[in-house]
């Protein structure tokens, strides 16, 4: 497990008890308590918990974004099927619309060998993607939404990218998201991104989140929409079974990935 990875799961360690040890970070991954002492201090330098003595506590509030590489290294199993599964709902010809996020970005790696896609998005790290996997002359036809590019996360906002996306009408937009929550529907870190994510609710025909069962039951900084704005979720099999059922009352389809 590189830096990367350990840090990570430190931050999910910390979200989840409220606090870990440097004997907990020894054991856990089996690195000395030097490395373990510079990994917390890091982690403290960056905002994203607090160094006490003999550990950390955490330190985030609701407008905390983990970095997108940082969260692209949790839940990576369930965000590869989730993705899979989310791009058999695309069909040769469709219009689609992928969202920033780390889920949205591996629907792009099910989408090899579908033919004729127009697709739109506002991540950098989607459109790379893009180019790598898919052939532009006979897959798909790219298109990137302007805008301020967001250190780290390699997404576009502000007023241009908001523009693009309104004078678009997709047939299919994925939708990646921080929190879902059935009193307060879907959430997300940051209020730019959040406006971005309103306007592709309005404009495409079939929204669809992505999301796996770790955004359950959370509430982030910025409202996106109610549940019953979207048609579909997409989630894998851990997702809480009560709220699951709550959401399908409301007439939002729950799709499993296996």
């Amino acid at each position: 497990m590189n830096a990367v990875e350990r840090h990570s799961k430190i931050i999910e360690i910390v979200l989840e008890r409220g606090r870990i040890t440097i004997l907990d970070i020894c054991q856990m991954f089996n690195v000395s308590e030097m490395t373990a002492r510079r990994d917390l201090n890091a982690l403290d330098r960056q905002g994203l918990l607090r160094r006490v003595h003999g550990g950390a506590v955490a330190n985030l509030g609701r407008s905390y974004e983990p970095p997108f590489q940082m969260r692209a290294t949790k839940s990576q199993e369930a965000k590869a099927a989730i993705g899979r599964k989310a791009a058999e709902l695309v069909y040769d010809g469709d219009s689609i619309a992928l969202d920033v996020g780390t889920t949205t970005l591996e629907i792009v790696r099910g989408l090899k060998g579908k033919r004729n896609l127009t697709i739109l998005t506002n991540c950098l790290q989607i459109a790379n993607l893009v180019v790598d996997v898919l052939s532009l002359e006979t897959e798909a036809r790219l298109i990137v939404a302007g805008g301020i590019v967001r250190p780290r996360e390699l997404s576009m906002i502000g007023a241009l990218p908001e523009r693009v996306y309104q004078e678009f009408h997709v047939d299919k937009a994925f939708i990646g998201i921080a929190g879902i929550s059935v009193g307060d529907g879907l959430t997300e870190y940051n209020i730019e991104d959040s406006q971005v994510k309103k306007i592709l609710l309005r404009s495409a025909r079939e929204k669809i989140v992505v999301a796996d069962s770790s955004k359950f039951g959370v509430t982030a900084f910025a409202s996106v929409a109610p549940l019953n704005a979207v048609d579909k979720i997409v989630t894998d099999p851990g997702a809480p079974v009560e709220m699951v059922r709550q959401i399908r009352k409301m007439g939002v389809e729950v799709i499993y990935a296996a």
